[in-house]
């Protein structure tokens, strides 16, 4: 799940070099940390939060493979 959304975000920026993500996890979710670098953040959150929420959405639909449940939050 990792591997999916650091290839999604780096695709997205400018920097792909500074793009890091944190996987925290929880009881019942694993929380995946995104953090780019400053001039890419509008890049990756997009318009009204479209990019952001259609990285959610790959992330919630590969993760309903696996019958887990995944969040994904873009760290400034």
């Amino acid at each position: 799940m990792k591997q999916l959304i650091e290839y999604l975000v780096k695709e997205l920026v400018d920097d792909p070099e500074q793009v890091n993500i944190n996987e925290v996890p929880g009881d019942d979710a694993t929380t995946y940390e995104v953090r780019v670098a400053p001039d890419d953040l509008g890049k990756v959150i997009g318009k009204q939060g479209r990019i952001a929420n259609a990285l959610r959405t790959v992330a919630k639909a590969a993760a309903m493979k696996h019958k887990k449940k995944v969040y994904v939050e873009i760290v400034a």
